[in-house]
């Protein structure tokens, strides 16, 4: 019976190890061993596979929930104003929430009680004033920082033992656990669009599409880059039937209830992987001052400010295409029963691109797929500033959904794999810095949503989108050069290793200084070193 059990914990004395350089032997030999025999890679992929599931029911409310906020609350901005709430505090709580509240709560229960936040912005969707969408969208953003950091904090780990356990590259695997939530976050897109569109356009608002056939060319002359919010007035901006808006409310709200069940009944608690080990950081005793400032100290890494303004960009694209592109081109154009089938585009295309790309990456590296998000953007953004959009052609609006949802596909996983990558010790700080800087991207996309045109907003993405790319290819040259430094130097080790055992009179030559690499402790996790595969 023993035997059948895949995990256990056991103390060093019982298996010896030797540290690798960057660990004090010492506090190796304290630190508890993550025992694992091969069959658990099977339970870590339905781990991963759980968390993908919970989170896409998750955000198949939220998604559909907030690509309609911009167009049926546009009175007074109100939808766009909620939007801004939920990302600044999101913001706020990136910097001194996810490692206090991870550390407190563990990975598992903090993903179960930041997921709960969500649900009082979905139910006061039935009473739209800001005395209720503002204070619901802060409690969003309040949670939304744990619960993005304990998701990447899971699945960077459960890679880092996946890894050790199929004997791969680690920056792989991580990013193939990425792509395969995202394949699943993104259908969210899909479901939550098609129920918001089936639901509008089965009723009144949707008039089965023959609201379009009444939007005059003087109206249309005012969609697209000419649109500005202050400026449009025509009907097909207005705010569907309070019993539409009930029945999609109820149809999110229960999903929202069902995604935190999934994870509370079904999730393995991270410390089947090494979470809270004795000796280990995780289970080290910190102040709350300490674990408050885990996230600003994780800003003075020279990769983590030169990341900066890619996510900043990462989240300035979505907050357009799902805010602005819905307002200034499809509804403006098409109607607001359709924005959900666009969406729906940009979803399905961002789900198979996400998997996709997470699996490609391990034949032709990061660096080709960054170089296609960012032609895709950059060519996408420069089409938008001309297109005029007409109900005459329908399916442009699909094909540009679905080229943004490639895009935005590309950043989701490879931005997500190269900070579980570089920042592998630092996971929690890390992925708040993520989150912190995505939602600076939404904050100050939604700053000024009601005062810009969307000309301007398309400017201004290329100018961000333009300096992200600078400042990652500095992170990619460094990280690669320190790479090419490492395998010479182990190559230098391995040969000093051969002539001291050849002879002796060799070791002084051999033990020649070699080039000295700047050991960080971001590349190297305590984890990788107390994995220990067994074989019975």
């Amino acid at each position: 019976m023993a035997l059948t059990q895949n995990f256990s914990f056991c103390s060093i004395g019982e298996f010896d190890s030797i540290p690798k350089a960057g660990f004090e032997a010492d506090t190796a030999s304290l630190r508890e061993k993550v025992i694992l025999n091969p069959g658990e890679k099977w339970r870590i992929l339905k781990n991963i596979s759980i968390i993908s599931f919970a989170f896409m029911v998750q955000f198949t409310a939220f998604q559909g929930t907030a690509n309609l906020q911009s167009s049926i609350n546009a009175e007074d901005g109100l939808g766009t104003v909620s939007l801004s709430a939920i990302y600044a505090a999101l913001v706020v709580s990136c910097i001194f929430l996810p490692t206090l509240i991870i550390r407190k709560l563990t990975v598992k229960w903090t993903l179960v009680f930041s997921m709960l936040c969500y649900a009082p912005y979905i139910a006061f969707q039935l009473f739209p004033k800001f005395y209720t969408l503002v204070p619901a969208g802060i409690l969003v953003g309040l949670g939304a920082a744990p619960m993005w950091a304990s998701k990447a904090t899971y699945l960077t780990q459960v890679g880092q033992v996946y890894a050790k356990i199929t004997e791969q590259a680690v920056d792989a695997i991580i990013v193939r656990f990425f792509g395969f939530f995202f394949l699943a976050w993104q259908t969210a897109e899909l479901w939550g669009n098609l129920i918001s569109s089936l639901v509008l356009s089965s009723g009144a608002h949707g008039s089965g599409g023959d609201t379009n056939t009444t939007i005059s060319k003087e109206d249309l002359q005012y969609c697209g880059a000419n649109f500005c919010v202050h400026g449009s007035g025509h009907g097909n901006l207005n705010r569907p039937p309070d019993n539409e808006i009930f029945e999609i409310s109820m149809i999110y709200l229960s999903c929202i209830i069902a995604a935190v069940a999934i994870i509370a009944i079904f999730l393995d608690p991270l410390k089947r992987y090494g979470e809270k080990r004795k000796g280990s950081q995780s289970a080290q005793e910190l102040s709350g001052m300490e674990l408050l400032s885990a996230t600003f100290r994780q800003m003075k890494k020279p990769n983590q400010q030169l990341l900066i303004p890619i996510t900043i960009f990462i989240g300035m694209e979505q907050a357009f295409i799902g805010a602005d592109f819905t307002q200034a081109y499809v509804s403006c154009a098409l109607g607001i029963s359709q924005i959900g089938f666009v969406m729906i585009c940009f979803g399905v295309v961002n789900a198979i691109c996400s998997i996709l790309f997470g699996s490609v990456m391990k034949y032709i590296g990061r660096l080709p797929i960054i170089i296609l998000g960012a032609v895709v953007h950059f060519t996408l953004i420069t089409i938008e500033l001309f297109w005029r959009p007409s109900p005459e052609n329908p399916l442009i609006f699909y094909a540009m959904s679905g080229l943004w949802g490639v895009g935005d596909a590309v950043w989701q996983t490879q931005i997500n794999g190269l900070y579980g990558l570089l920042f592998r010790r630092n996971k929690e700080a890390a992925f708040s810095n993520y989150r912190l800087w995505e939602s600076a991207g939404f904050v100050i996309a939604y700053a000024y949503a009601t005062t810009l045109c969307a000309r301007m907003k398309l400017y201004v993405l290329l100018a961000v989108l333009a300096l992200g790319c600078v400042g990652y290819t500095i992170v990619e040259i460094l990280y690669r050069r320190k790479q090419r430094k490492l395998k010479k130097q182990e190559k230098l080790e391995a040969a000093a290793k051969e002539k001291e055992a050849a002879a002796a009179a060799a070791t002084v030559e051999a033990n020649a200084p070699a080039e000295e690499v700047e050991e960080t402790d971001d590349e190297l996790d305590d984890l990788e070193e107390d994995i220990v595969v067994t074989h019975f």
